[in-house]
Formats: structure tokens, sequence, C-alpha cells
């Protein structure tokens, strides 16, 4: 014959006090999360094999500002104009601003023999100031063609006087073979070396 449980009853049948059960649900939920697959994880490279020539000013590369659809670590896709949505996985190493800025740095130490580049923390007397906002890094699909599309705009700034020594926007647009991690990823790294590659060059040749 079924009956209806008292509260009594329940608590014979369920010797655990609150607070051990509580700690048990939460093991059972560490342990389950430990059997899931690491998301796929991809770097960006620095341009090599160049060179820049410029005065001898120090610089500082701060980090880049950008929206917080990019301010991630997660890799911005957008199927339609003003549609965004992110790579499913797939991540940068670091969040984008942050991998931009130690890419850019390590730009402006491969096509300089100089090594006057700094982070602005790094204690450097700078007698320029580098930039960035990010606009645009990511794929952007047209017609059903994916390209990775990377947009920088950039100023150089006197740091004695906070005036605009010069300033433009570099991007760089490249076909993407296949939707996926590596071939994205792939993509964005190229258009990112050209866009590198070109702002080291002006920028160096303005401080």
């Amino acid at each position: 014959m079924v009956r209806e449980l008292r509260n009594k009853d329940v608590r014979r049948l369920n010797p655990l006090r609150p607070s051990l059960r509580v700690g048990v649900a939460g093991l059972c939920l560490l342990l389950a999360g430990c059997g899931t697959a690491p998301v796929p994880t991809f770097d960006l490279s620095a341009p090599t094999a160049f060179s820049a020539r410029g005065g001898g000013g120090q610089l500082v590369v701060v980090t880049p500002t950008a929206l917080a659809a990019l301010d991630t670590q997660q890799i911005l896709v957008e199927p339609a104009p003003g549609q965004v949505t992110y790579l499913p996985e797939a991540q940068w190493s670091d969040r984008l601003p942050a991998l931009l800025q130690a890419r850019l740095i390590e730009a402006f130490e491969n096509g300089s023999k100089i090594r006057r580049v700094a982070r602005p923390n790094d204690g450097v007397a700078a007698d320029y100031q580098l930039n960035v906002d990010i606009r645009t890094f990511g794929v952007q699909i047209a017609a059903g063609a994916p390209d990775a599309v990377v947009s920088l705009s950039v100023k150089v700034i006197a740091t004695a006087s906070g005036h605009i020594v010069a300033a433009q926007v570099f991007s760089a647009r490249v076909p993407v073979s296949a939707m996926n991690g590596a071939g994205v990823t792939a993509a964005l790294d190229a258009a990112s070396d050209t866009v590198l590659r070109d702002i080291v060059i002006w920028a160096s040749a303005r401080s």
C-alpha cells in the first residue's frame, strides 16, 4: 500500500545533514566537469623578416581598447552586418587586447634593432605613446564567403605635449579556407601579421 511520507519519514530515509548533502552534490558536479574536453586554444604570431627605421625616441604600447564584443578570448564571427556571434569550440590564448599588445611589441622588436619599445608599466621614460583601438577582428560572412578582417585605428602621441603626432587606420582582409578553429585563426593571423607589420613601419618613422 502506497502512503504519503511524513517529514519524520523523510529524515529517517535521508540521514545526511543538509550541509553534507550539499557537499556531496557539489562533489558530484565537480567530478562530472572533469570529463569535459578542453576548448581548443589558438595564438597569434608576430610578423618577422622585415625592417623598420625611424627616430631614436622611446615608445610605449598601451593595451588596445575594444568594445565588449572584442574584449574577450572568444573568436568573433559576423554572419550578417550588425549580427555578432562567436566561433564554437575555439578561443584565443588570452583576451584579444592583451594578446594584440604582446604581439605588437614583439613586432616592433622583430622589425627594429633599437629595442626601444615597452609597456607603460615597465618604468620607461617614454617620448611617444602608441594608442590602438580594435575596430574589427573577426570573420565577416558576405554572400556565403567568409573573410578574416582586421582593422585597427592607431595614434602616435607625444607624451610631453599630449599632441597626436599621427593617426591612421590599418586594415587587411584574408579569405577563410574553413570555418573551424584552425581555418579561421590561420586567416586572422595572416591578416593580423599584415596590419602589425604596416603599423610598426609607419609608427617607427614617426617616433
